[in-house]
């Protein structure tokens, strides 16, 4: 792979997966359990938005305090920093709680990122703009990033833009599956972070 830049999700990705409780906070928000949050909220009632959308930032915010790194994050981003391979985050949430979540992260501080992309910045995955948006700030092209998360949103907006992508095998959905028939198989599949490093030095 003549990979220039990583690009990862965060939750459930470089954290633990399951400290944002999304079944708990559809909820609340009245969601359907089979539709996306996100998408669930733009389409309500203007007057509703901004308290459905200050629930779901009190939730993030709040599974940002307990959240801790995933198995193998601190020494896969460490390696790649070494290597000085640029790496970005690109997630669905909110600045704010990436912030509180990487205070937890031994040895990574948020400036070892050379790009993070919100959803304040970018229409949200699976849109690929995000993917995009984040190359072009790292100085690379799409087809030379890697677009690392653990779900079918990360792998579609990595396909759409061009990346290769890995999906990265998440224990605690207990056989759930993260991609649907349709959806574009991922370029990679890993079991955990610390393979991360070994696949860009031999995948091809």
């Amino acid at each position: 792979m003549a990979i220039k830049g990583v690009l990862f999700d965060f939750d459930g990705t470089l954290t633990v997966p399951g400290a944002l409780d999304f079944p708990s906070i559809k909820r609340m928000l009245g969601c359907p359990l089979d539709h996306p949050i996100l998408e669930f909220i733009a389409v309500q009632p203007p007057e509703r938005r901004p308290g459905l959308l200050r629930i779901l930032e009190e939730q993030e915010d709040l599974a940002a305090e307990t959240s801790l790194p995933n198995r193998g994050a601190e020494n896969c981003l460490q390696v790649l920093k070494h290597r000085q391979l640029p790496m970005g985050i690109l997630t669905r949430s909110r600045l704010k709680p990436i912030r509180i979540s990487l205070e937890r992260f031994r040895g990574v501080a948020i400036d070892h990122f050379e790009v993070i992309i919100t959803r304040e910045m970018s229409l949200p995955k699976p849109h690929p703009e995000g993917v995009i948006r984040a190359a072009a700030q790292m100085g690379v092209s799409p087809g030379e990033l890697l677009v690392v998360g653990d779900f079918s949103f990360d792998v579609i907006s990595g396909r759409r833009a061009g990346a290769v992508t890995v999906l990265l095998i998440t224990p605690w959905r207990d056989g759930v599956s993260v991609m649907a028939p349709e959806d574009p198989e991922p370029d990679y599949i890993i079991d955990h972070l610390e393979e991360l490093p070994t696949l860009l030095t031999h995948g091809s």
